[in-house]
């Protein structure tokens, strides 16, 4: 993990010269990676270090008002991200001539949905690392496994270099599969914020994986057609995005077979 951020910061201005808008630049939290990379290294640092040392004389907080209160946040927010791409046509965005680094959008409604959907979808990755802060918080220590904090960590950079340097209208494929699927994936963590009597219906959790999968599958078949047809975005990106969502399913694949497919005790 740290490895692929430092050859992302050394690589960043040869990136950013390739393809730089400076409309992009205005927005917060955008003009550099210095303040995502101080997020995430204030991040790292809380749910793997300073919290448990915190936590570790202390009774593990309940937060079930906050936890329900989060959940159905984010699952309003992902249903709202979703509805953003109801402006544009997905399908035109794959099957036509669009990924070009000097393309500009076809009209006003799809700039402003690249505008207003590409930052609050990069700003909800932000709020998304809170799930890591809840389960230290509740000593929910055998929920922060690499899988987790690798995952929330790369995808906060990972969307953030999307927005800065995804030319064109690319982003919005990205970001409606990962916000669909995070409707389903909140939907499940509300419910499980109920309270036990609410167990009875999470019988789905393994298809919830499933779902996750299929996302990344079809993320990477995305990613290799912007390859294929040769769009004029930095390569050395794209090979970026593509070796994370590898590594996705891999993890992800791995997490499935040890936690359904264990041979049960006779």
């Amino acid at each position: 993990m740290t490895y692929l951020m430092s050859l992302f910061v050394n690589n960043y201005h040869e990136i950013l010269q390739s393809n730089k808008d400076p409309m992009v630049d205005t927005w917060p939290l955008m003009s550099s990676p210095k303040p995502v990379l101080l997020i995430l290294a204030a991040y790292l640092t809380f749910v793997l270090k300073i919290g448990p040392w915190i936590m570790e004389r202390r009774p593990a907080f309940e937060l079930k008002t906050a936890l329900i209160l989060y959940n159905a946040f984010q699952v309003l927010f992902s249903i709202w991200l979703v509805t953003l791409t109801l402006n544009v046509n997905l399908l035109d965005l794959v099957f036509t001539d669009t990924c070009k680094a000097d393309s500009a959008p076809a009209d006003g409604v799809l700039q402003n949905t690249l505008s207003i959907g590409g930052w609050w979808y990069f700003f909800s990755k932000i709020t998304e690392l809170l799930d890591t802060v809840f389960f230290i918080l509740r000593k929910k220590y055998n929920q922060v496994s690499f899988l987790h904090v690798y995952h929330h960590t790369i995808t906060a950079l990972f969307s953030w270099c999307y927005l800065k340097f995804l030319p064109g209208e690319q982003g919005i494929i990205i970001g409606f599969l990962n916000s669909f699927v995070h409707i389903v994936m909140y939907s499940y963590y509300l419910i499980a914020a109920l309270g036990p009597e609410y167990k009875k219906y999470l019988w789905w959790k393994k298809y919830m994986t499933w779902l996750q999968l299929i996302q990344f599958g079809m993320m990477l078949v995305y990613l290799m057609y912007t390859l294929v047809f040769d769009c004029r975005m930095p390569k050395a990106l794209t090979y970026f995005f593509v070796t994370n969502v590898v590594i996705f399913i891999y993890l992800f694949s791995d997490f499935y077979i040890k936690s359904y497919n264990k041979p049960k005790r006779k």
